[in-house]
């Protein structure tokens, strides 16, 4: 994994394409509050390891949080024999109007890369809809197989991300909200989780991280909140 958290890019390209055009969620959800342990049969197989684990991260978010209470959506699995995963979402955390959400299962796969961390996707967005932190869940549970989720990686969403917005698919990097020490979290496995950033993108941006990098797209004047924002290319 590289070094999630820090938002310092290289200077060399990390581009490394999932190769992956997804057609995914968009429109209105749910947005019912459950209490953590309702989904706790969605978040892994109940045994007390599982069990352990989720209460273990689900503690971190919650001291992070500044006691801004979460909301879960289940997210199916498409796959038999895999669970499904879990959208966490916090409204109003760390300022007005923002809107971070955090997965919970992606990390449960094993990736033969990933061998310094298992990987949890959060997104940072000013928003009031439900369908960004819907959206990186659902690529977690579509391309958990397929994609590392490395600094650098870029998935075509296949169509806008959510509505009012021209948005349509994900650069990874570190996260926004959370520094580097928030964004590993012993849940007591071999490897801890690493929270990595979701930064809603264009394809003409991804196009420009293809050929200059990472490092050249994220110098640019952009504004990674806005999901209203123009091309920054």
């Amino acid at each position: 994994m590289t070094g999630a958290g820090s938002n310092t890019a290289p200077k060399t390209s990390l581009m490394a394409i999932c190769g992956w055009a997804f057609s995914g969620f968009t429109g209105s959800a749910d947005v019912s509050a459950f209490h953590p342990l309702s989904v706790m049969p969605l978040l892994g197989r109940q045994d007390e390891g599982v069990s352990t684990r989720v209460e273990r991260f689900l503690a971190h978010l919650d001291g992070l949080s500044g006691g801004v209470e979460p909301q879960f959506w289940p997210i199916e699995s498409t796959a038999p024999g895999h669970e499904g995963l879990t959208a966490i979402g916090y409204r109003d955390m760390v300022e007005d109007g923002l809107l971070i959400g955090v997965t919970y299962g992606l990390s449960l796969t094993r990736q033969e890369s990933w061998r310094l961390g298992r990987p949890e996707l959060s997104i940072s967005v000013r928003s009031d809809d439900p369908a960004w932190v819907l959206a990186i869940a659902y690529l977690a549970e579509q391309l958990r197989h397929n994609c590392p989720f490395n600094h650098g990686d870029t998935i075509n969403f296949g169509e806008p991300v959510a509505s009012g917005s021209s948005l349509d698919g994900f650069v990874v990097f570190g996260p926004l909200a959370f520094d580097t020490n928030d964004a590993t979290v012993d849940v007591g496995d071999d490897l801890p989780i690493v929270i990595v950033g979701m930064y809603p993108t264009y394809a003409i941006e991804r196009e420009f991280i293809s050929e200059n990098g990472l490092g050249a797209f994220w110098n640019l004047d952009w504004d990674p909140y806005d999901v209203a924002r123009p091309p920054a290319v």
